[in-house]
């Protein structure tokens, strides 16, 4: 697997497109600090790490009756073209409703907290 983290998103987006309660995927620090976001924004119902050595994440999906939280996801910086932006140039996405996920020199923050610490970073994903 090259991009784990598109794989993440990948599995996210299957998953709600075939309306599964829950998801398990290969842990990570930064998959677990993409779906602690996601989960602190209201996108998913919860999350937890099981396992010893071969350790996985379980990821419990929120809709709202047939239809997913979430509208879309989408990979904007990838391994073979990073994208960075500076303080004043974070993105709103969809005007406010969705979250940009950033990597900043703080760790993993939506960009509604990058804006309010005035900090730039890597822009990870966009979820609408």
């Amino acid at each position: 697997m090259n991009d784990p983290i598109s794989d993440l998103l990948t599995r996210i987006r299957n998953a709600n497109q075939a309306l599964l309660p829950a998801i398990e995927l290969p842990h990570s620090k930064i998959k677990e600090s993409i779906v602690g976001i996601l989960k602190r924004e209201g996108y998913i119902t919860d999350f937890a790490v099981e396992g010893k050595v071969p350790r996985t994440i379980k990821v419990k999906l929120k809709y709202q009756g047939k239809k997913s939280i979430i509208e879309g996801l989408r990979r904007i910086s990838t391994p073979g073209l990073r994208r960075y932006v500076g303080a004043t140039e974070i993105p709103r996405v969809r005007g406010g409703l969705g979250v940009a996920v950033l990597s900043t020199s703080e760790g993993l923050m939506t960009d509604v907290q990058a804006r309010r610490k005035k900090i730039g970073g890597e822009l990870i994903c966009y979820v609408w």
